[in-house]
């Protein structure tokens, strides 16, 4: 298992790939995800932990399942 600080930095990376694939700014996401703006930057940046709710809420508004967006979070 990798450390805290790297797999939460590869789950925000995923989020902002995700994310940009569907053209949407930040912002926007946010809206979609009924959540703050400033929490999704942090989750992006790796400086969050969101819970399994919030990772649900992210997965949904990317339209992907929650095994989708965290599937490749261990691979070495």
């Amino acid at each position: 298992m990798k450390n805290r600080k790297t797999l939460l930095k590869k789950f925000g990376q995923a989020v902002r790939r995700l994310r940009r694939s569907l053209g949407l700014s930040q912002e926007e996401f946010a809206m979609v995800a009924g959540l703050d703006r400033s929490y999704v930057g942090a989750i992006e940046r790796g400086e969050q932990n969101p819970s399994l709710w919030t990772i649900a809420r992210l997965a949904n508004a990317l339209d992907v399942t929650v095994s989708e967006l965290v599937g490749d979070l261990n691979s070495r």
